[in-house]
């Protein structure tokens, strides 16, 4: 740890001053590395997968990679690489009263430690990122995903080497106890990200020296108003429940106006796609459904488990969704404009849809090449976080020998 941290000082300022022209020629190395080595990572990723039999099935989803998931990476990292660089843009540019010529430009944040579980593709999307922002990066991935990562990293590292560059610019801890120290260590570190559990995320939340970007549980809901096109708001929620019930960006349940025509149509749609509901009495009653508790609005289930509740109107909709939600993502089902801009505007969340699924929110379809994850915070950053979002500012300031009178 100790020789990590102290490592960062003199990668930080090497990997600050890349041009973004050689950046980019680093990163797509290292992606057509990742295509030359997956027979390397599918065989450690093998190990991983082995070792975790016994844990949920939504981790194991996230854990195992095969021959597409490897493609997806190098394909990630070939994205990013043609992204605009984020650094050095002028943001802002004006001349105060003395004359002074004041101009506001990105630059990198420093150094990120990324603390995360199950999914290796996130050592490759993070080290990617933060190179392409001019950041160095310290990673601590979950124990059950440790074959897979170090193999990745070793493919980084050695793409690193090969441009003279040192491998402490996206550095790697397997230690679970190291994470106490590493929030305090505010001297060398400049930003902390956890994702991950519940459990995990307040405790660095509560411990942490470092700024935090919270990249918390996704508890996402589903809006069917009573003037919606009910084809159109089944097949939304098939696709925001079903298509991979274990992302964090999956609903977990759906509001439904009791004016609106749709509760039996889209029982039996969810039934037949697998979906085991929770209702209270009187809709669990008449359709044969899990009764549900008030702490059942709460949970991520990472599977294919499915609230659903009837409200009477649109507030009732958004409170309960303020209340229970964890700042996410949400949607809404209308045909009335009037109620998509009020839902839009009263729910606080950091993605917030009209007539589409939810699973839109990730760092890949925002066209930002990858996320580090998905912040739930408000400060700094929200939503997918890309390359802009790792960067912040400094102002550079022009004079002619003004002195403050």
């Amino acid at each position: 740890m100790n020789d990590i941290l102290k490592n960062t000082i003199e990668a930080k300022k090497i990997v600050a001053n890349l041009s973004d022209t050689f950046r980019n020629e680093v990163l797509n190395k290292m992606a057509d590395n990742i295509i030359k080595a997956k027979d390397e990572i599918l065989n450690a990723n093998e190990l991983d997968v082995k070792y975790a039999k016994d844990l949920p099935n939504s981790i194991l989803k996230r854990l195992k990679l095969d021959s597409n998931k490897i493609d997806a990476i190098s394909n990630s990292i070939t994205e990013i690489a043609n992204l605009k660089s984020p650094l050095g843009r002028i943001l802002d540019g004006f001349e105060n009263y003395a004359g002074l010529k004041i101009r506001k430009i990105s630059v990198p944040i420093g150094v990120i430690a990324v603390i995360y579980e199950s999914r290796p593709n996130v050592t490759s999307d993070v080290g990617a990122l933060c190179f392409k922002s001019g950041n160095v990066c310290i990673l601590k991935g979950g124990k059950e995903a440790l074959n897979s990562n170090k193999a990745i990293l070793k493919i980084l590292h050695n793409t690193l080497i090969e441009y003279n560059l040192p491998t402490s610019i996206i550095s790697f801890i397997d230690s679970r106890e190291s994470i106490e120290r590493l929030i305090k260590e505010d001297k060398y570190i400049d930003l902390i990200i956890p994702r991950g559990g519940e459990q995990l995320i307040q405790f660095i939340s509560s411990n942490s020296k470092i700024p935090v970007i919270k990249h918390d549980k996704g508890v996402c809901n589903m809006y069917i108003d009573k003037n919606c096109n009910a084809n159109e708001a089944i097949q939304i929620a098939i696709n925001a429940k079903t298509s991979n019930p274990a992302a964090c960006n999956s609903i977990e349940t759906i509001l439904i106006h009791k004016d609106a025509n749709i509760l039996e149509m889209l029982i039996k749609s969810l039934k037949n796609n697998n979906v085991i509901i929770k209702a209270e009495s009187n809709i669990a009653n008449q359709f044969d459904l899990i009764h549900i508790k008030d702490e059942d609005y709460y949970n991520e289930y990472g599977d294919n488990i499915l609230n659903i509740k009837v409200v009477n109107n649109i507030d009732e909709a958004i409170n309960h969704i303020n209340t229970y939600g964890s700042s996410h993502s949400e949607c809404i089902i209308t045909d009335d404009y009037t109620m998509a801009e009020k839902f839009l505007n009263e729910i606080d969340s950091a993605c917030v849809y009209v007539n589409a699924s939810t699973r839109f929110s990730d760092g890949g379809e925002f066209g930002f090449g990858a996320e580090v994850g998905i912040s739930t915070s408000k400060i700094h950053a929200r939503g997918p976080m890309g390359i802009d979002s790792l960067t912040t500012y400094k102002y550079q300031i022009y004079g002619q020998g003004q002195v403050r009178q």
